[in-house]
């Protein structure tokens, strides 16, 4: 059984502390790539990097089974204190840091096959494992593991799952394209803040299967400018789309693309609008989810264990299911005390959790190797 020693415990907070002063968001990733691939080439791994992208790769071992574990690597944008900045509120720090773990835990012990360590830019964008499979990074991949802090409110500190089944997450950026009009004369045109509101009431009539969660909402929208006597012709929108399959995903893009065009020809106006990240919903695998529910009992105990969380939020990590169909991939789902929430600026989380997500990998990592 693994057990991360007061020396390792160490190293991974101060590895921790380091890369959570460190957020960079997705593909500026620089300085954390570099961080991680001075780490990972001290400890003698053999280790890949790009020549048009951040994020690398690390290997130990040789042959098969090739066993890999993916960390996220990119930070949010989001105010923080009343200051914008990169911040790592969704945990991609500890994930990494994680990762580490399992390699320091792994590196001198005996195991078949090849582990491959991915540290994967731009989960945020919803592109960067695309952008691993393209480069035919899991292509002789049999087993994928990856990790999520997960809030209190799901998985309570000290508890783990041997999967996260995310819902499929959508963004749409828009732009009203109109002329602006004087305010004593609104006849002569369309209000792109009118037709925002219209917008956001039509968003309101979406109703996908009750059996099935799904939400859809505007989350940016600005029009106007510094004179209170001009009529907004035009304006620019977001629009946030959650649901947890993706055919309920596809039946919400359709009936907006329904809306968009007849707002465009009530108002007369133009209303381009493209979809700037798309995430799916996961596909879930029994193997792998086997495997980890096995570590979790050698190193929790069954009674810590609790079943697969089905939660709305979304992970480019199952792309490389979606892309690679014979993969093996989970996720951990590690209770934390995560609060007040994953995006939060505040967000906190009990750091004692990281080496329990480090020994619960390894551990699936060397049951995996003997399959």
């Amino acid at each position: 059984m693994f057990v991360c020693s007061n020396e390792i415990q160490d190293r991974l907070l101060k590895i921790f502390q380091q890369l959570h002063q460190t957020p960079e968001i997705s593909w500026e990733e620089r300085e954390t790539t570099k961080i991680i691939a001075d780490i990972v080439e001290k400890e003698g791994c053999k280790v890949s990097r790009f020549e048009n992208q951040t994020g690398l790769i690390a290997e130990i071992g040789s042959g098969k089974p090739v066993i890999a574990i993916r960390a996220d690597m990119d930070a949010l944008w989001q105010e923080v204190d009343g200051i914008f900045q990169a911040n790592h509120s969704c945990g991609h720090d500890a994930h990494m840091t994680i990762v580490l773990g399992v390699l320091f835990l792994l590196k001198n012990t005996s195991f078949k096959g090849t582990i491959r360590f991915i540290f994967q830019p731009a989960e945020e964008k919803g592109q960067g494992a695309l952008s691993m499979v393209e480069k035919q990074i899991v292509d002789d991949v049999d087993y994928l593991f990856g990790v999520h802090l997960r809030p209190y409110q799901e998985v309570p500190n000290g508890y783990c799952s041997p999967m996260i089944i995310h819902g499929a997450c959508r963004f749409i950026n828009g732009n009203i394209i109109g002329d602006d009009l004087h305010g004593a004369r609104p006849h002569l045109g369309a209000n792109a803040i009118e037709i925002g509101a219209t917008l956001d009431q039509m968003l309101k009539t979406i109703h996908i299967d009750p059996l099935v969660p799904s939400s859809v909402k505007l989350t940016k929208f600005q029009a106007g400018g510094e004179s209170s006597n001009i009529i907004p012709g035009n304006a620019e929108f977001s629009i946030d789309m959650r649901a947890q399959t993706n055919e309920a995903m596809e039946k919400m893009q359709s009936k907006i693309d329904l809306m968009i065009d007849a707002l465009e020809r009530f108002y007369e106006v133009k209303i381009p609008y493209q979809i700037s990240s798309n995430v799916p919903a996961a596909v879930t695998n029994e193997d792998a989810c086997d495997i980890l529910k096995e570590a979790i009992f050698h190193v929790l105990g069954s009674n810590r264990c609790v079943p697969p969380i089905q939660t709305t939020g979304g992970d480019d990590f199952h792309y490389y299911k979606i892309k690679r169909p014979e993969l093996k991939a989970t996720m951990l789902g590690l209770g934390c005390d995560l609060k007040p929430g994953l995006h939060h600026p505040n967000m906190t989380f009990d750091q004692k959790a990281i080496f329990t997500g480090s020994t619960i990998l390894a551990t699936a990592i060397n049951i995996a190797s003997n399959k």
